[in-house]
């Protein structure tokens, strides 16, 4: 579970820092990316709620 946690991390991080390019500086590749990374960290948290419940269940 902590190996889900890091990959969330470190996507948050992408995403934020690709997300921030777009905003102050309008660069479009950057907001491809961003949105592409916005994807991931959906996959990423519905990864994480299902390992959560089975953790519950414990």
């Amino acid at each position: 579970m902590q190996e889900l946690i890091n990959k969330i991390d470190a996507e948050i991080k992408a995403f934020q820092a690709d997300a921030t390019l777009q905003a102050e500086k309008g660069n479009k590749a950057a907001g491809t990316r961003a949105r592409k990374s916005a994807l991931e960290l959906t996959k990423l948290f519905k990864e994480f709620r299902k390992v959560s419940v089975e953790e519950a269940k414990k």
